[in-house]
């Protein structure tokens, strides 16, 4: 389940990432953008950042130029388009809106490492019987 979850999230900024990386170097080689995702642990495949890339060059937010190779094919060097800059802009203030509320909701858990009281109900009753629950672990080493 924990797998699933961190490989549901790291999906979820790849592209953002891979945009942040590529406007950061001015251009980028695929191989560049999987050394440095690998490098901060975002590890993903060539499979899963080719189709990323045309995806992304198909909607405008990508160009790319060739450039001959001493050893093998020709590369392709990606670069951010101006619909690129806009969007990692955007993608940029929606990151920081999505880390602050993350931070605000986890780090008093952090801090504390106590599981919180949560009240359920169930729907239509007034019953709110208070449960002891943790959704990431219970703090302790197992998880």
């Amino acid at each position: 389940m924990l797998d699933n979850i961190k490989s549901q999230m790291r999906k979820g900024v790849l592209e953002y990432c891979m945009l942040s990386i590529i406007h950061e170097r001015g251009e980028a080689y695929t191989s560049d953008l999987l050394e440095v995702l690998k490098a901060n642990n975002l590890v993903v495949v060539e499979g899963t950042v080719y189709p990323l890339l045309t995806r992304m060059k198909n909607n405008g937010l990508l160009a790319y130029r060739w450039e001959e190779s001493r050893e093998g094919p020709p590369r392709k060097y990606f670069r951010l388009t101006p619909e690129g800059i806009a969007l990692l802009q955007d993608l940029t203030h929606e990151w920081t809106l999505i880390r602050d509320a993350i931070d605000a909701v986890a780090e008093p858990r952090a801090k504390s490492q106590e599981p919180r009281q949560y009240t359920f109900a169930e729907p239509g009753t007034k019953s709110q019987e208070p449960r002891q629950y943790s959704p990431v672990g219970d703090g302790s080493a197992g998880g």
